[in-house]
């Protein structure tokens, strides 16, 4: 298994998404934004850049575990970092991040480059499984 490593699996990021408008969180209601993919096979970031990004790898999530998702070092020694939650027991599909440039320069990412890692927990005891919006895999 190539993406495994001491103590997790590697994730590669397959498609990017660039955003195209406002969002709104409320207690009630959520305006999530429209987003555009990116069909290249070669991103750029410039400098303060915010995407979307969607991971080659799914996940099936069985009810006993939970994962966190961790940048790859190589990331951030770019300036770079990824913004992302909890993946819940029951979750299934495709992982979605945000990814931020956060130096002055300007950063490239091919498609199917290794920029996270999995890293999988055992819960104790009852846990909920997800069954929210994104499951699945849904971007937005």
């Amino acid at each position: 298994m190539e993406g495994l490593g001491g103590a997790g699996y590697d994730l590669r990021l397959g498609r990017l998404y660039r955003l195209k408008s406002d969002g709104t969180l409320g207690v009630k209601e959520r305006t999530l934004p429209r987003v555009e993919e990116d069909k290249s096979d070669l991103f750029v970031l410039a400098s303060g850049d915010y995407v979307l990004v969607e991971t080659v790898e799914k996940v099936n999530m069985p009810g006993n575990l939970m994962a966190r998702v961790l940048n790859r070092s190589t990331l951030f020694r770019m300036g770079c970092s990824l913004y992302n939650a909890v993946v819940d027991p029951g979750y299934k599909g495709t992982l979605t991040f945000g990814l931020k440039n956060l130096s002055d320069r300007k950063f490239t990412v091919e498609r199917g480059a290794r920029i996270a890692q999995i890293v999988f927990e055992e819960l104790d005891g009852e846990a909920t499984l997800y069954d929210g919006k994104y499951q699945g895999g849904k971007v937005v």
